[in-house]
């Protein structure tokens, strides 16, 4: 915890770390799929030097289903905003989408990214020290001196905070502090963060961004069908590392994962399995990554994208038709 302070969270610090440790593991398996040319990624090698050892050709598919799919609904959004909005990436981790939306000139007018201080200290050394990742954000920026600190680094466009989303009250002033403003078109994206938190945790959190921000989307890409063997065996596998799903509960079901944002106050919910999302994708392009590697247990990679999912939640004062966004 970055201020001392212990929330009610499965034997804090430990947990924590495991938790902080997955944002390696999603860092590694990408820089991995990139290498053999899942989906070009000109940034992640500035984040995982070393491409790591073989992951199984299931994993790349799924991270490639993964990427494609959440990077379908955001530039989606930017369209249908014409980049007259704000992104804030929630456990962004080594995230690298706002240098791709600054190569692809879809940038939205700043984009926030949160996450533990830990972490964001190492995003900020990365930066800092690696010309093309900090090029961009000089290009995009009015004055000489970007404002930085130990967790917090900030430009006209980017900006990367260090804080805990289970402590809203810290959170809501540190994204005050840098500008955001409410009442800019927002999306929301979390991939694999809200299940690190307790049901009541991720609830007060949907339900504060639902409040503060009347024209938003919030996008999360999470676990699906938790309750069958395959999804207790996943459950097993984490716990193992010490890693605690802590908001499981609302990962049964596409139902459950919509009413989490329903009951908080979101207007429209729609999620759909990566299974869905993989078979939606243009197929040209899934051809062509399925001729990559050979896969011996199609089976395998069914029950794994069976078993994740992305959900998309909306409330629209605007009147944007976000919640058209894609076929539901």
């Amino acid at each position: 915890m970055s201020n001392g302070m212990r929330m009610p969270f499965a034997d804090s610090d430990i947990a924590d770390e495991a938790v902080r440790a997955t944002c390696d593991d999603a860092s590694i398996c990408k820089r991995f799929a990139t290498s053999k040319g899942y989906w070009t990624d000109l940034y992640v090698q500035y984040f995982v030097r070393q491409v790591g050892e073989r992951k199984a050709p299931e994993i790349n598919r799924g991270y490639y289903g993964r990427v494609k799919g959440m990077n379908l609904l955001i530039d989606a959004f930017l369209k249908k905003t014409q980049c007259d909005c704000q992104v804030v990436n929630l456990g962004a981790g080594l995230d690298t989408t706002f240098w791709r939306l600054k190569d692809e000139n879809i940038m939205p007018k700043k984009f926030f990214e949160v996450d533990f201080p830990m972490i964001v200290a190492r995003k900020i050394h990365n930066i800092k020290t690696k010309p093309p990742l900090s090029k961009p954000l000089i290009e995009t920026h009015s004055t000489d001196a970007l404002l930085l600190d130990g967790h917090s680094l900030d430009s006209d466009r980017y900006c990367i905070i260090g804080a805990d989303l289970r402590d809203l009250p810290t959170l809501e002033e540190k994204l005050k502090k840098f500008q955001i403003n409410p009442e800019l078109p927002t999306l929301f994206l979390s991939e694999c963060v809200l299940v690190y938190m307790t049901p009541e945790q991720s609830s007060k959190l949907v339900h504060w961004v639902a409040d503060a921000f009347p024209t938003a989307m919030f996008i999360n890409y999470e676990q699906v069908n938790m309750n069958d063997r395959f999804g207790e065996i996943m459950i097993e596998n984490l716990q193992r590392r010490q890693c605690n799903l802590a908001g499981v509960d609302l990962c049964q079901s596409l139902d459950s994962q919509k009413e989490r944002f329903l009951s908080a106050g979101w207007e429209s919910a729609n999620a759909l399995d990566m299974m869905t999302v993989y078979n939606m994708l243009p197929q040209e392009d899934v051809a062509r990554i399925e001729c990559l590697e050979f896969l011996d247990e199609k089976e395998l990679l069914q029950q794994l994208l069976q078993h994740y999912c992305i959900c998309w939640a909306v409330k629209d004062k605007l009147n944007l038709g976000e919640a058209s966004i894609l076929p539901s």
